[in-house]
């Protein structure tokens, strides 16, 4: 550590426009404070090239500015040469909800803690899919809105959800990039484009709840008051679950469902601390459970008026 003998820490998450993203920073601030860490918080905007050479900075610079950690959740790659760089500058190396299959090799040989911390996505999609399979009728169709597919959480979330889903149920896939900017755009031009026309929707299911807020508000922008109507009485759900955002989404009834993630920064920055106190390694990969929100047994069934299905083709008057 560095003379003060205080754990310094560089944060880097991929963007500030996710309910999600941001409680991951503030849970790393408050549990930094409660462990007497230094921490910088920095955002990549999206953008994996802009986060490597972010980084990459960092690392590069003068031994007494360099952080004696680095905890990221990457918007690009696993981010490998990034990784071998903060060794060979002997930081620690810590990998937030991402395929590392390198953390072994660089455990090997390194003197300092690395290793990585993801929440079961693979479990975060099977509840995704059951939620899915109560919400909706039989024979329905699903708009699906997933993130980025680039993405390791993206793709585990879709491939747990694709092994619970009932097989007679549809799916119309979208990509949101996990934004409500992203979602609005990306329903607001398959509505637009008539990619939609004559295409049965029971449900709406997106891969995080600020997708679902954004999907839900280009519906709200449908000019045709029933249809208008009929979309946003379908059942919508998300995933994160953060208590302020998801949870209450669901309380107020945007949302009949969400999917609760706890955020893996604090976790992270406890396993540091300790590792760095006892001079040991942590586990190389730790998965986080996510559960249900409201829990399965208690989610309820759309109404017989609610599981009116209907054509997506938006009427123009």
């Amino acid at each position: 550590m560095r003379p003060e003998n205080k754990l310094h820490v560089l944060l880097s998450l991929i963007t500030p426009d996710t309910d999600y993203q941001l409680e991951q920073a503030a849970i790393a601030e408050r549990v930094a404070a409660k462990l007497g860490i230094a921490l910088n918080v920095e955002f990549a905007d999206g953008d994996g090239v802009y986060q490597t050479l972010q980084i990459l900075k960092i690392i590069q610079s003068e031994p007494e500015l360099r952080p004696n950690a680095v905890i990221v959740e990457p918007a690009g790659t696993s981010m490998v040469q990034v990784a071998q760089a903060a060794m060979a500058a002997n930081i620690a190396w810590v990998i937030l909800n991402r395929d590392a299959d390198y953390l072994g090799t660089l455990r090997s040989k390194a003197s300092v803690p690395i290793f990585g911390v993801s929440t079961d996505n693979q479990a975060v999609g099977r509840i995704q899919g059951e939620q899915m399979n109560v919400l909706t009728p039989a024979d329905g169709c699903v708009l699906y809105l997933e993130g980025p597919s680039s993405s390791d959480t993206a793709r585990y979330r879709t491939k747990g959800m694709l092994v619970a889903k009932r097989k007679d149920i549809g799916l119309k896939h979208l990509r949101g990039g996990w934004t409500e900017a992203g979602a609005y755009h990306a329903v607001q031009s398959w509505l637009r484009l008539g990619s939609g026309k004559g295409t049965r929707i029971d449900a709406v299911i997106c891969q995080n709840d600020t997708m679902a807020i954004g999907a839900r508000r280009a519906f709200e922008e449908l000019r045709d008051r029933d249809q208008r109507q009929r979309f946003l009485a379908l059942p919508f759900t998300g995933c994160d679950g953060v208590p302020e955002k998801g949870q209450t989404y669901v309380q107020r009834g945007l949302l009949k469902a969400t999917v609760i993630n706890p955020p893996l920064t604090g976790a992270a920055l406890e396993m540091l601390d300790l590792a760095f106190r006892s001079n040991s390694q942590p586990p190389e990969q730790t998965l986080v459970t996510p559960k249900s929100y409201p829990p399965i047994a208690k989610l309820e069934s759309p109404s017989n008026a609610e599981l009116k299905s209907f054509s997506a083709t938006p009427a123009h008057k």
